[in-house]
């Protein structure tokens, strides 16, 4: 299901309040949001800026979303329209995050576009992932200053947004392990269902899961087993 390329046609009917963004990041979201359109999510967006994201995003969704959105500047309260709610607050600030969670989450989708800082991304993915809702959807833009140093980045800088996003994909994996001690099952394999790299753009869907399971099927029999997961050694897939 796609979009119909809603938020590339939204560039013709924006108001006084600037929106900015990528362009190629309209065509992502045309090609991923299609299923939640018109329906009562609960959003949350870090970053306002100049407000032209909160009309896109509230025409988008159902008049009955709970649509949230966080700064750190007190004049983007002001920017606040009907249907949408505006918190003044910090995205390193833990005590913040979670009482907005606990007042305004669980959330169906969280789009960080704040300060692109690592430890913004960082602390924000840490303390907002646990409040993100099963099959629901978090997305960190402009991950390109995870390349800058100035933004606390730069190529393959342990600690960037990126570096972690690409550990994400050892860990969604750590099923399967053969190295019990160095490469241990880690908690986030049973909760990340996928992680998509775009140009400057990461997508991570949660997903409740149970270990994994391979199937076979003859004469319309199905069997199962998770014997993939015990295995060491192994030279064969068979």
């Amino acid at each position: 299901m796609t979009t119909g390329q809603y938020f590339r046609n939204f560039l013709l009917r924006t108001d006084e309040k600037t929106l900015f963004k990528m362009d190629h990041y309209l065509d992502v979201y045309d090609g991923l949001m299609g299923p939640w359109m018109g329906k009562p999510v609960s959003f949350l967006e870090i970053g306002v800026y100049k407000g032209g994201s909160l009309r896109m995003w509230r025409d988008f969704f159902s008049p009955k979303a709970s649509l949230t959105f966080l700064d750190i500047d007190p004049a983007c309260k002001a920017l606040e329209i009907p249907g949408t709610e505006i918190r003044i607050g910090d995205q390193t600030d833990v005590a913040f995050l979670q009482k907005t969670a606990a007042e305004r989450g669980p959330f169906d989708i969280i789009v960080d576009d704040g300060g692109h800082k690592m430890d913004q991304q960082l602390t924000s993915f840490r303390t907002l992932w646990p409040q993100l809702k099963n099959g629901g959807l978090y997305i960190v833009e402009d991950v390109h200053t995870s390349y800058w140093p100035g933004f606390g980045g730069g190529f393959r800088a342990p600690g960037s947004f990126v570096e972690f996003a690409k550990d994400l994909i050892d860990r969604m994996h750590s099923w399967y392990t053969e190295d019990d001690t160095g490469f241990p099952l880690h908690p986030m394999a049973r909760e990340l269902g996928s992680i998509a790299f775009h140009d400057s753009l990461i997508v991570l869907k949660k997903q409740i899961k149970q270990p994994p399971i391979s199937i076979t099927s003859q004469n319309g029999k199905i069997g199962g087993s998770r014997k993939i997961l015990e295995v060491r050694g192994r030279k064969s897939i068979f």
